[in-house]
């Protein structure tokens, strides 16, 4: 299966020179590592949040294709850094600079470095739907309107 091609701009010069293009990590990894394109260490406060550049813009051109950001479990786990907004949506028609939003969720100040790899870049199919109104669905789920934990917990 022949995978689809991106095009990748390259917005800041330390992308492929100091700072290495994102990449897939192993050869079975869904998703490719986005790095702080940053010219110096950048410290971020307990509860802070900022936006990091990643140095790249992309055009996916197909409607049915997404990038979604996601974070990397060991920031997540080991340093409370994560996604802003949890996931990053790029749509297929956004062609500006990737910006990563970082929280810090942790308790100390966390600093990221020039180059570190900060979050993940998945690509995935999307279908657009239609909404169609109606006063009545034309079939009943066995759940219905129940939720908020009316499927129970075991």
């Amino acid at each position: 299966m022949n995978p689809p091609k991106i095009e990748t701009k390259i917005i800041n010069p330390l992308i492929g020179s100091s700072i290495p293009l994102p990449s897939y990590a192993t050869q079975g990894a869904a998703a490719m590592d986005l790095r702080a394109c940053l010219e110096e260490p950048k410290t971020v406060q307990p509860g802070e949040t900022v936006l990091i550049p990643s140095g790249i813009a992309i055009s996916i051109h197909d409607p049915g294709l997404v990038a979604l950001l996601v974070p990397r479990s060991g920031l997540g786990i080991k340093h409370g850094i994560v996604l802003a907004n949890t996931i990053g949506v790029i749509d297929s028609d956004y062609q500006g600079e990737i910006g990563i939003g970082i929280v810090n969720r942790g308790t100390v100040p966390y600093t990221i470095e020039p180059g570190e790899r900060i979050c993940q870049m998945l690509f995935v199919p999307v279908q657009q739907a239609q909404l169609c109104v109606v006063a009545e669905f034309s079939q009943e789920s066995e759940r219905g309107a129940g939720g908020f934990g009316s499927t129970g917990s075991r």
